[in-house]
C-alpha cells in the first residue's frame, strides 16, 4: 500500500487495463539522450532559459508538446512551449515580461525581445484529468454562455465539449489529457530527458497519430482535434492510427458547435503548414470536404468544377507551400484572396452584366462573398481589408497610361496585387503579357517605364482597331477624340481612393 501510495507521488502509476479508455494514465519513462537523440543544438536558448528560471526557483519544467515531438524527427521547431507545475500567477512573478491570457486555458506568455523580433515562450501548467460527468455544465458555448462560465474552473457544453479546463494536477494526468501520443512528451533540456507516458517515441518511430484514450470521447472533448489530426498528418506525413481515424466521419457534426473564430484559426494554420496541398487532400480523404469551414469548401469542393478555379487555386497554394519552404512569409490575407477570387469575380462579372459600373460593382461582390464566405469574424478587420485591397487593385491593371502605373507601383500592397495578377496569368485567366509588362515596369527606371507605356498605348490602339465597335471611330479619322479618351481613363482611375494601404509583404 505504501508502495503504491509512493509510486503515485512520484507519477509511476499503473497504466490502465484498457488501453483505449476515456483517459488513460499512462507509466512514467524517463529515456536518456543515447536513446532518443535529441540535437541540443535546436532548442531555442528562450525556450532553456524559462525551464532554467523555473527550475532554479524549485518548480519543475519541461518543454512540451509538438516542440519535442519535431526534436525527435531531427527538425528545428517553429514554436516552443513549456510545461510546469508552477500556476500561471508564480510563472508570470518570475519574468519581467509576462502576461497571463485565455479563458477556456489560462496560460501564460513570456516575451522576450520587441517589436518584429519579439519571440513568445508559451508557458501552461500542468493540468489534471476531470471526469466530464462531474464538470459544471451549461447549454450553449463560450460566448452564449459567458454569464454562467464566470468564476469556473471546470466547465463542459451539452455535448461534453470542454469550455474551461484550468484544474491543476501532475504531469502524469496533464499527459493523459492532451491529444495525441506523439505530443504527450516532456523534455527536459537540463538532464537532456525526454519523459514519455503513452509510447510517444514509439510512434514517432512509426510515424503514427494514436489519441490517447477513447477517441470519440477525446474528439466530443474538443473537435478540433478532427481538423487537428488531418493537419498533423499532412504536415508529418505520418498515418492516422485505425482507432483514431474511425469516428472522424461521423463526429464532424459536432464541429458546428465550435466558435467560428476558432475554426477560422484552424483552418489559418492548416493552409500555412507549408503543406497546404496535402492538407486538404487529408480533409477529403477523411470526409471533410464539406461543412467544415465555409472557405474550404471552395478549395475542397467547388475548386473541382472545371471551370478554371481549381487550377488558380492550385497554383495558389503551391505558391504558399514554396514559400513556407523558402522561409519566407506568407499572409492569410492573400491565401484568402485566391481561394475566393472566382466567387468574387463572377459576382461583379453578373453585377457588370446589369449595367453596374466596374468598381462599385467590384465592390458589391466583395461584400456579398465576405457575408456568404467568412462572415463577421474577420473579413471587417484587417485581414479583410487587406483582401478587399488585393482585389480592387486587379482592375486597376488594365490602365496602363497616364498617372495611373506610377500611383500603383507606389501602393504599399502592390506586390501582393502583382503575386495576384501573376498567379492569374499563370492560370490563363489573363494575358500573360500584361503581368510581364507590369513586372518590367516595377523593375524598371524612368526611362524603360515611358517606353513600356508607349507600346502599351500603342498595342491599345491596334487592339481598338482591330475589334468592330472601333471601326467606326478609325474610320472617321479623328485621333483626337481617341486621345481624350485616353487622358479620362486614368482620372477615372485615380480617383476612388477605394482601397485601404495594407502590408506589402505577401
Amino acid at each position: 500500500m505504501i508502495k503504491k501510495l509512493i509510486d503515485k507521488l512520484l507519477g509511476k502509476t499503473e497504466p490502465a487495463k484498457d488501453s483505449r479508455s476515456a483517459h488513460p494514465r499512462g507509466k512514467r519513462v524517463e529515456v536518456p539522450k543515447e536513446e532518443h537523440g535529441i540535437d541540443l543544438s535546436l532548442v531555442d536558448e528562450r525556450a532553456i532559459k524559462v525551464v532554467q528560471t523555473l527550475a532554479d526557483a524549485g518548480f519543475e519544467a519541461y518543454i512540451v508538446g509538438g516542440a519535442v515531438r519535431d526534436l525527435l524527427l531531427g527538425l528545428r521547431p517553429k514554436d516552443f512551449d513549456v510545461a510546469t507545475n508552477a500556476t500561471p500567477e508564480e510563472v508570470k512573478g518570475l519574468f519581467r515580461r509576462a502576461f497571463i491570457i485565455g479563458r477556456r486555458f489560462r496560460i501564460v506568455h513570456v516575451v522576450f525581445g520587441r517589436g518584429r523580433d519579439h519571440e513568445v515562450i508559451e508557458v501552461s501548467t500542468f493540468r489534471a484529468m476531470m471526469d466530464a460527468a462531474a464538470a459544471d455544465q451549461v447549454s450553449g458555448n463560450e460566448k452564449t454562455s459567458r454569464s454562467e462560465l464566470a468564476g469556473k474552473s471546470h466547465v463542459v457544453d451539452a455535448e461534453g465539449r470542454v469550455l474551461r479546463d484550468n484544474v491543476w494536477g501532475p504531469q502524469i494526468e496533464d499527459a493523459a489529457r492532451r491529444d495525441f501520443t506523439v505530443n504527450a512528451m516532456y523534455y527536459d533540456p537540463q538532464r537532456e530527458i525526454v519523459v514519455d507516458y503513452h509510447g510517444g517515441i514509439k510512434d514517432a518511430k512509426k510515424r503514427l497519430l494514436r489519441m490517447i484514450g477513447d477517441p470519440e470521447t477525446r474528439y466530443r472533448e474538443d473537435p478540433v482535434r478532427i481538423v487537428r489530426v488531418v493537419r498533423f498528418a499532412a504536415k508529418l506525413g505520418f498515418e492516422i492510427e485505425p482507432h483514431t481515424r474511425t469516428p472522424i466521419q461521423a463526429m464532424a457534426s459536432l464541429l458546428d458547435n465550435v466558435p467560428q473564430s476558432r475554426m477560422f484559426d484552424e483552418v489559418i494554420k492548416l493552409l500555412q503548414t507549408g503543406h497546404s496541398l496535402a492538407s486538404l487532400e487529408e480533409l477529403r480523404k477523411q470526409g471533410l470536404h464539406r461543412g467544415v469551414f465555409p472557405i474550404l469548401d471552395v478549395a475542397l469542393d467547388e475548386a473541382h468544377r472545371h471551370d478554371g478555379r481549381e487550377k488558380f487555386i492550385q497554383l495558389a497554394l503551391a505558391d504558399t507551400d514554396r514559400r513556407v519552404s523558402e522561409n519566407k512569409a506568407v499572409a492569410p490575407s492573400f491565401m484568402l484572396a485566391c481561394m475566393l477570387w472566382h466567387d468574387v469575380h463572377d459576382g461583379w462579372q453578373k453585377l457588370r452584366a446589369k449595367g453596374e459600373p466596374p468598381f462599385p460593382a467590384l465592390q458589391q461582390a466583395i461584400d456579398a462573398v465576405f457575408d456568404a464566405r467568412i462572415g463577421d469574424i474577420s473579413g471587417r478587420g484587417k485581414l479583410g481589408a487587406d483582401m478587399r485591397e488585393i482585389w480592387m487593385m486587379q482592375p486597376r491593371f488594365d490602365r496602363r497610361v497616364g498617372n495611373a502605373p506610377f500611383t500603383l507601383v507606389e501602393q504599399p500592397r502592390f506586390r501582393a496585387g502583382f503575386d495576384f495578377l501573376r498567379l492569374r496569368a499563370d492560370a490563363g485567366e489573363i494575358d500573360a503579357t500584361l503581368a510581364e509588362w507590369w513586372e518590367d515596369f516595377s523593375l524598371g527606371d524612368d526611362e524603360e517605364r515611358r517606353a513600356l507605356m508607349d507600346a502599351a498605348r500603342e498595342q491599345d490602339h491596334v487592339r481598338r482597331a482591330a475589334t468592330p465597335s472601333a471601326a467606326p471611330a478609325s474610320a472617321a479619322g479623328d485621333p483626337a477624340k481617341k486621345r481624350r479618351r485616353r487622358r479620362r481613363k486614368p482620372a477615372g482611375a485615380g480617383a476612388p481612393a477605394t482601397v485601404p494601404d495594407g502590408d506589402a509583404s505577401q
